[in-house]
């Protein structure tokens, strides 16, 4: 540490900088006074003032932050940094308080990546956490006089060690210079023992497919899952110990759903087409689960499937018809079956397990996953079960095929090849590819599996998906 900075070893402009930044450190109130210019910290290369240390292994960073003045760029940044090192196109991972008060993780996972981030649904806190668990990076965030409370939207990064820690401060305008005090600063290089069991949290949050940025929509350290979109892209439905709930998009607390006797929902569940029905999977009555219909706004579910378990995946687009999966003495196939119930249409008989049908949006397949070549793998069909064809063959375990509204995109969960079936807590990733066949595109890295994207959860424009990811959090 060089006692002119305190917990820090030294500081410098970090890329093409008009205006030199600067930092003075008080003693006495242990606060560092940050100048910055730089035209902007994103796309494929920076500009800012950058305060560091170098460390290794896990390590947390904490501060309360202020901007001094108001004015200024609304894009402008002051927060924590995680960096690889020195360059202006170097990988990194940041929590920073935008001008406008916006609070967002931002990353970029190669030199000269594109940058990406994670908004929170939290605006201008007066104090940010930034933490480094392994590959894994998380953000908690404050306002005045409250705890820290992480704020979800964690994701993976690789940064080999060492690596550099500080704060930073960029004016997004690199004809001027910024400033922002940062006090009551906390590095921590080792995690604190843990003193209990972990918590699971969950996020629901959103990404739209053109930018590849994350937004939370809604945190909690209960277990929420298989988010879907409203038709008319004004709610999402989720489900939470065994019933369903609704949250606006724009905003606002979830509300329960009345779904009657069925009070033991699991995470297939989904939205008619024209979004006055709801199909849930429900093992409340008998303790396998069975697909009922009901009003979305709630009400009395009507029994389709006779038999059990069935689990709903998909709603032909004419909204006549529903699609699952259901074992059947000992195997697992894809089931089709009218909306007013009656006998159901095998449509799979493949050795190995075949899950997670859906309906394109013009009604010509039915993609699926199966492991019928030994390794999980997305698939599609004719409605009548007939031209099953592979659509992907790579070395991941490849799970739950959504197509877009649009026909353009299917987006699905891969897990890492060595995971059998679609356990929960396991390194994930949110991927899209062309419905013509084309390059798989890498969405998201996160922390999930089960319950993560389970059903269908485009927004009904195509151009976002919502979807679950977790953490688990030590005390």
């Amino acid at each position: 540490m060089n006692p002119a900075l305190g917990l820090f070893e030294n500081h410098g402009d970090i890329g093409d900088v008009h205006l030199a930044g600067s930092v003075e450190y008080d003693p006495v109130h242990e606060s560092y006074l940050v100048a910055g210019g730089g035209e902007n910290m994103w796309s494929g290369k920076d500009g800012f003032h950058f305060v560091w240390k170098r460390v290794s292994g896990d390590v947390s960073l904490a501060a309360d932050i202020r901007w001094i003045g108001t004015g200024g760029n609304a894009h402008r940044k002051a927060g924590l940094i995680i960096r690889q090192n020195l360059d202006a196109d170097s990988p990194y991972v940041d929590a920073v308080i935008h001008g406008d008060g916006l609070t967002s993780i931002q990353y970029r996972e190669a030199p000269g990546d594109i940058t990406h981030e994670v908004q929170a649904n939290i605006t201008a806190p007066g104090r940010i956490r930034l933490e480094k668990r392994g590959d894994y990076v998380f953000m908690s965030a404050a306002r005045e006089g409250e705890a820290l409370q992480t704020t979800g939207g964690s994701f993976r990064i690789k940064l080999h060690e060492p690596f550099y820690v500080g704060l930073c401060v960029c004016a997004h305008d690199n004809q001027v210079v910024e400033k922002a005090v940062f006090s009551a600063v906390v590095i921590l290089s080792e995690k604190p023992p843990a003193t209990g069991e972990p918590v699971l949290e969950s996020t629901l949050e959103t990404v739209p497919i053109a930018s590849g940025d994350r937004r939370v929509l809604y945190h909690t350290r209960d277990h929420i899952e298989a988010p879907n979109w409203s038709p008319d892209g004004k709610t999402i439905f989720f489900n939470r110990a065994g019933h369903l709930y609704k949250l606006p998009v724009a905003g606002g607390d979830p509300q329960v759903i009345d779904t009657g006797f069925a009070t033991n929902c699991n995470n297939d569940h989904g939205l008619s087409p024209d979004g006055r029905w709801l199909a849930i999977s429900d093992q409340s009555q008998g303790g396998r689960s069975v697909i009922y219909i009901l009003p979305v706004e709630g009400g009395t579910p009507r029994r389709i499937t006779p038999l059990a378990p069935s689990y709903w995946h998909g709603w032909s687009p004419d909204g006549r018809t529903l699609a699952y999966c259901a074992e059947r003495n000992g195997a697992f196939d894809v089931y089709t079956i009218s909306v007013d119930g009656g006998e159901e249409k095998r449509l799979t008989t493949a050795a190995g397990l075949d899950d997670g049908p859906e309906y394109s949006p013009e009604g010509q397949y039915i993609y699926f996953n199966s492991e019928r070549t030994g390794r999980m793998q997305i698939w599609r069909m004719k409605p009548d079960g007939s031209s099953q064809e592979p659509v992907t063959s790579d070395g991941y375990s490849n799970w739950f095929p959504h197509p877009s509204p649009d026909g353009k995109w299917i987006v699905f969960l891969s897990y890492e090849p060595e995971v059998k079936g679609h356990p929960a807590n396991k390194d994930v990733m949110l991927r899209l590819m062309p419905a013509g066949g084309g390059e798989i595109r890498v969405l998201a890295k996160l922390f999930g599996g089960q319950g993560t994207i389970n059903v269908p959860s485009w927004s009904p424009d195509s151009s976002r998906l919502a979807f679950v990811s977790y953490q688990l959090i030590h005390p």
